[in-house]
């Protein structure tokens, strides 16, 4: 039997963007995800493009290296970035989505497009095709990381975390208020405050709680700096998360007029807002200690936990030494890969990894040349990052106003560096780009 002639592997975020551009330039396209069959440790439904961490896409605006990436990601027909915007729910500056109906649209849009099949069941081997999208997503199974590793010489590794959720009925509004921070966005956050009292004896509690066992957590070096346990950044010093995740800054107690001594603030999680994120709280607590030590914080002393925080590991390929710039792998020209296995870190930057896979195997199919945007570009940038072969010491990058070519004027005030550096990337967009 002839082998499909694109295959992509996974229904994450990058595997839905690459079969949908796929899709879109007339291809048909096969589109293998493992649930329900089996789900990683950290998936719990049997829709495409599940949020497992953050319900948050981080920030929105064009002045933003996040909001910046999402712009050219719709230059670029992005699913996902359509999909968030339908589904927002109120986050300040940031751009936070209803994670169910986030992931249901997704999947609607996927399996109602005519040029894409969707199978069911678990890849344990790398297809044959013509050409071949992994997007199987940093907890791929087993039999499936066995064999990318394979054919990529071994994997890398990083820690991962995901923070607990409670009902919004069950936080004590008589000890919190409503605000965003320096009243952003306006009053999209429930911010939980604590005296200097009531903090020295949460920290206390909260670096000698129980852990679940990892058998390699105590490598310290491997923990994945972007979802820092909050018990591990406790652990630096007794005011690393006062001024972190628990930042008072730009926030005045309504009740008192002061600023409280510690906040921790709590995102909404559907449209609803029945459910709420504690933001930045992700955690490797045991469930146990994650309800007695996070109830220690006077708005949640009768939280009810929707869902705890969970820790696993995440893996990503050594693309620097793999892939080439259209995310193909150097020694088999056929394979593309494409998300956080490829060592770009985030929703947003694996799914626009995606994006560029998906548009690169049809360009290699149709002999056409690669997309190769130009590093004055977010997207450009990061693709230029995982691929650079001078990168020794190689690790995760997100979006970043860092990892663009500086300007060729100075602009002290960093807002309107950052605005110059957007529209710098969404003239080449509007001069440019052809699919």
């Amino acid at each position: 039997m002839k082998p499909d002639r694109i295959i992509v592997v996974g229904a994450g975020l990058a595997g839905c963007e690459a079969a949908y551009r796929i899709a879109e330039a007339g291809h048909p396209v096969t589109l293998y995800e493992m649930k329900p069959v089996r789900y990683s440790p950290a998936h719990h439904s049997e829709n495409f493009a599940e949020l497992v961490c953050s319900n948050s896409l981080k920030a929105e605006r064009l002045g933003s290296a996040a909001g910046l990436l999402k712009a050219e990601m719709l230059r670029l027909g992005s699913i996902t970035v359509d999909a968030a915007l339908k589904t927002k729910v109120p986050a300040g500056g940031a751009l936070a989505v209803d994670r169910d109906a986030f992931s249901a649209l997704v999947t609607e849009r996927i399996n109602a497009h005519p040029n894409i099949t969707v199978v069911r069941e678990e890849v344990t081997r790398i297809p044959e095709a013509d050409a071949v999208v992994i997007a199987a997503g940093p907890l791929a199974s087993d039999a499936l990381s066995g064999a990318i590793r394979e054919i990529t010489g071994g994997f890398l590794s990083f820690f991962d975390a995901a923070a607990p959720i409670v009902t919004a009925e069950s936080v004590d509004m008589q000890s919190a208020f409503v605000m965003s921070r320096y009243e952003r966005g306006g009053d999209d956050y429930i911010n939980c405050p604590m005296n200097k009292e009531e903090y020295e004896r949460f920290y206390e509690a909260l670096v000698s709680a129980e852990r679940a066992q990892l058998h390699t957590f105590e490598k310290k070096k491997n923990i994945y700096e972007g979802c820092m346990p909050i018990e591990v950044m406790a652990e630096r010093g007794a005011d690393t998360i006062r001024f972190g995740p628990m930042k008072p800054v730009g926030l005045r107690d309504p009740r008192t007029g002061h600023r409280p001594w510690a906040v921790l603030q709590l995102r909404k999680e559907n449209a609803a807002g029945t459910m709420y994120n504690l933001v930045g709280f992700q955690t490797n607590l045991k469930f146990g200690e994650q309800k007695r030590v996070f109830s220690m914080i006077p708005a949640l002393r009768e939280a009810e936990f929707v869902r705890y925080g969970v820790m696993h590991r995440n893996s990503f390929i050594d693309s620097p030494r793999l892939l080439n710039r259209n995310q193909s792998l150097i020694e088999n020209e056929t394979i593309f890969f494409a998300g956080q296995i490829t060592g770009v870190e985030g929703y947003m930057e694996s799914a626009a990894s995606g994006i560029l896979a998906g548009i690169n195997a049809v360009r290699y199919l149709e002999k056409k040349e690669p997309l190769l945007l130009p590093q004055e570009t977010m997207l450009g940038a990061l693709n230029l990052y995982i691929t650079d072969r001078t990168v020794r010491s190689f690790q995760p990058m997100g979006a970043s106003f860092g990892i663009l070519p500086p300007l060729g004027k100075k602009i002290r005030d960093k807002k309107l560096r950052y605005e110059a550096l957007a529209a710098r990337s969404m003239a080449y967009y509007d001069a440019e780009v052809s699919l």
